[in-house]
């Protein structure tokens, strides 16, 4: 019986955790998902005026 606040304690804090981390991964999933996407527009834009340029020397 002694056990047994700590042990719903530690259920709670357990969960709680749990919930905290999905939304970290959540917000970390969102953040490398913006920078990707940022990264392949800049490229994206160079390298077709890249091949825009050589196209054109043709």
């Amino acid at each position: 019986m002694k056990n047994l606040p700590a042990k719903i304690v530690g259920s709670v804090v357990s969960t709680r955790e749990r919930g905290a981390t999905a939304v970290e991964y959540g917000i970390m999933v969102a953040l490398i998902a913006a920078v990707i996407i940022t990264v392949v527009t800049l490229l994206g834009n160079n390298l077709s005026s890249m091949f825009s340029s050589v196209a054109n020397q043709i």
